[in-house]
């Protein structure tokens, strides 16, 4: 399985139990450290253990991270754990990211294999291998056929193979469909002249419905961008819905723009860059974001755990 890297490598791993775990991901990542590259772990916190326990004394020389924390919001994944560890590195880098497991939520599914969609185009000639490990015992068929068009080589008991369902662009069409539309959801109308006072009112939304300090600010900061945008670039008026599921506060704001980069929010702006970081902050507050877009439509769905 293991050999020196090409840009840009992104393999799932299918694992079922903890020695096929540790027999895919600690020779990766092994290999790494004996050609001295950097290597970074993003796994959920058990995994992560294991990993640690595994790689003993070699274990400080690896950046390891619980991706339960850090990519609770798929989107977020590409921009703060693997192009931030890449980016500090000038040369060949791995990384074991394990966006999916067995009890992420109907809502974040969709999100999760949109993230491994999109790897292929934005980490594309990178000096970077990206390892992603799927739990055959843990989750369904479907998430498995779905990670074999995503990646286009497959590390299972039998060995390395080439994934014939290898299809990233299709995988994203399919994912990216309409949002579903509560009945119960609070809409207001906005344009420029009720950006201040719409803060405000989802603010105290989000309190009568039980969501705290920070995170209740952290929740009308991410809709105040989104609202932001849709005066500068989506048409100067929409639409902001708030609504509250189980545990969860949830925010959406539709527009009459057309977003026309699919990476947009994963992709930090260059330093000198005037704008381009308004969805990007929005990814990294939520714990999810869908987006929804058609020509002349865009909307954009965050959710907040309470």
């Amino acid at each position: 399985m293991v050999g020196a890297l090409i840009p840009f490598r992104h393999p799932a791993l299918f694992y079922g139990g903890d020695s096929e775990y540790l027999g895919g991901v600690v020779p990766f990542l092994l290999d790494g450290l004996d050609r001295g590259e950097p290597v970074a772990v993003a796994v959920p916190a058990r995994n992560l253990q294991l990993i640690e326990e595994a790689l003993a004394d070699r274990a400080r020389e690896v950046r390891l991270t619980d991706m339960c924390r850090v990519g609770r919001n798929p989107g977020a994944i590409l921009p703060t754990v693997l192009l931030a560890f890449a980016g500090e590195h000038a040369g060949p880098v791995r990384i074991v990211a394990e966006p999916m497991w067995g009890d992420r939520s109907g809502a974040e599914y969709p999100a999760c294999v949109l993230h491994e969609a999109l790897l292929n185009h934005a980490l594309a000639g990178r000096d970077l291998a990206v390892l992603c490990p799927y739990d055959t015992a843990a989750l369904p068929p479907d998430a498995l056929a779905d990670a074999e068009r995503t990646h286009p080589e497959v590390w299972g008991p039998a060995g390395p193979f080439v994934s014939p369902r290898f299809d990233p662009d299709g995988a994203r069409a399919d994912f990216m469909r309409p949002l579903e539309q509560p009945a119960s959801a609070v809409e207001r109308k906005f344009d420029i002249g009720q950006l201040a006072s719409l803060r405000g009112f989802a603010e105290r939304w989000a309190a009568r419905h039980g969501l705290r300090r920070p995170r209740r600010d952290d929740f009308t900061l991410a809709l105040a961008e989104l609202t932001t945008n849709s005066i500068l670039y989506g048409g100067g008026a929409g639409v902001l819905r708030l609504w509250a599921e189980e545990r969860q506060v949830v925010g959406e704001v539709t527009d009459t723009g057309t977003i026309t980069e699919p990476l947009a929010g994963r992709i930090p702006p260059a330093a000198a860059a005037l704008g381009g970081r308004g969805l990007l902050l929005v990814n990294r507050l939520a714990d999810l974001v869908r987006t929804y877009w058609v020509p002349g439509r865009t909307t954009t769905r965050v959710h907040f755990s309470c």
